[in-house]
């Protein structure tokens, strides 16, 4: 397990500061705020901290504004049912006095019935394939004068490790299919808990949706001229699953428009089993550079 692992096992340990209250601290990941997986895997901890019995199937999120990297979140749970199969919870995540996040998750105990899944897309296993920390300083070298911010997000250590299939180069975009698939797995062993494994997953799912949105219009997020964030995050997970193993992540965008993309995922274990399927709407915004800025954005992504 790599030190950027261990402190985010470390922010997912949220302090208790009263019933149905709990509070996380930041990390900077080079972006402009807060980077919503990590929210939204602090939130699915508190609403978890409330609930026994069950397991998290789905979770619907929305991004109210950009995070605050330099303090800490407060997340307040709502406890909306304690039924006898689902549990409902609502958590509001509050910076500075205004909710930055509002997340609704429902649980459910186990429980048996009749499954179907599609099959998992042939791809090139993740042994054969370099790593987006490879491909980053591949990328970085044939563009000398990139600016620092790009320099520090493709070069910083990541809990996440990331294999893609047919990578993207954000440094020089080109007009691909609105589609990928990527190899990803924490960067390391984690320990034998189910609830942790999903809140990882959870804050590994929102890597990457959005470049997907961005591909068959040759833009990056990385362009002065785009204003990119998460609107929204749905996660329905339907397996048990160690994200400490390579999980596959399927993307598509079927449609963009209005300065919003959506983004739909399916990640599949090893053997192909479906074990989450993930949405999301973005900002993506082109922006005139002769206008000065809007301050409406909900939360700027980190999608390398």
């Amino acid at each position: 397990m790599n030190r950027i692992l261990k402190d985010l096992v470390s922010l997912l340990d949220l302090e208790t500061l009263e019933v149905n209250l709990f509070r996380g601290q930041s990390r900077d990941l080079g972006g402009k705020s807060v980077f919503g997986g990590q929210v939204i895997g602090q939130a699915l901890v508190a609403a978890g901290r409330t609930v026994e019995k069950a397991c998290p199937h789905s979770l619907h999120a929305y991004f109210l504004r950009p995070g605050d990297m330099n303090h800490p979140i407060v997340y307040e749970v709502d406890r909306v049912r304690d039924g006898r199969t689902f549990t409902t919870r609502r958590i509001q995540a509050v910076q500075h006095g205004h909710p930055i996040l509002t997340m609704i998750v429902s649980f459910q105990r186990a429980e048996a019935g009749l499954e179907h899944q599609p099959q998992m897309p042939e791809v090139t296993p993740p042994e054969k394939l370099a790593s987006s920390r490879d491909l980053h300083d591949e990328w970085l070298h044939a563009a000398p004068d990139a600016p620092d911010r790009i320099f520090h997000a493709l070069t910083r250590e990541m809990a996440i490790e990331f294999k893609p299939v047919d990578p993207w180069n954000p440094l020089a975009p080109t007009v691909r299919p609105p589609q990928q698939n990527i190899w990803f797995r924490a960067a390391g062993k984690l320990p034998d808990d189910p609830g942790l494994h999903r809140c990882v997953l959870a804050y590994a799912s929102d890597f990457n949706l959005l470049s997907t949105a961005l591909r068959p219009h040759g833009k990056s997020w990385f362009a002065d001229d785009m204003k990119v964030a998460s609107i929204d995050h749905a996660l329905w997970f339907h397996r048990d699953l160690r994200v400490d193993d390579w999980l596959l992540y399927s993307m598509d965008s079927p449609t963009s428009q209005g300065g919003r993309g959506l983004s739909r995922g399916q990640i599949f274990d090893r053997s192909g089993r479906l074990v989450a399927s993930v949405a999301q709407e973005s900002l993506m915004r082109c922006v005139d550079m002769t206008l000065p800025a809007s301050g409406d954005t909900p939360s700027d992504s980190d999608d390398h």
